[in-house]
């Protein structure tokens, strides 16, 4: 991601990156060591996105979203509310009410983290992006105060319709999110 956005031109296309990460912890930029609460055996890596404290694993779609925000005439704020969105009308087209909770980006159903969100901005162009939980084991997430807020709660797509798996998920967020952007 470092390197496409270092290399790109005017007329680099943007792009969407989908994939799954090994189980790992992710330590933004701003990131305290002490949201880390214990250690299970889980890599920490720090990265250069904002935010804080985050875990990724089998079973999450992590979209990255390498983006000219210049040439779509986009702010930071606008990027991240219009991420946002694309979550909600995709949970909601499956039926899942979710929503933003005030001071803490993301996206929530029933109160809990279903969504992270963290970027990096360089030059005009953003990297990193968004983590939907889908089918994942959540266990890790108990180790950190996810995304810095201690005792946050989390859940995932299969807390609310099972039979929804990652392909099925991916393709419904990356369409969500074409209208979206």
């Amino acid at each position: 991601m470092q390197n496409f956005t270092a290399r790109r031109t005017p007329d680099t296309p943007d792009e969407l990156w989908l994939c799954e990460h090994p189980p790992v912890f992710t330590q933004g930029l701003a990131g305290k060591p002490e949201h880390l609460l214990q250690n299970i055996g889980v890599p920490v890596v720090k990265i250069d996105r904002g935010g804080q404290i985050t875990y990724h694993g089998p079973g999450q779609l992590v979209v990255y979203l390498l983006l000219d925000l210049k040439r779509r005439g986009l702010t930071v704020k606008t990027l991240v509310n219009r991420m946002e969105q694309a979550v909600i009308d995709m949970l909601a087209n499956h039926g899942v009410v979710a929503a933003r909770l005030t001071g803490a980006p993301g996206v929530y159903a029933n109160g809990a983290k279903i969504a992270a969100l963290g970027l990096k901005v360089s030059n005009g162009c953003c990297y990193h992006g968004l983590a939907l939980n889908v089918a994942m084991d959540l266990a890790p997430y108990a180790a950190i105060n996810p995304c810095g807020y201690a005792g946050m709660a989390v859940t995932q797509l299969s807390a609310f319709r099972p039979e929804i798996g990652l392909e099925q998920a991916a393709a419904t967020l990356v369409a969500q999110l074409e209208l979206n952007l």
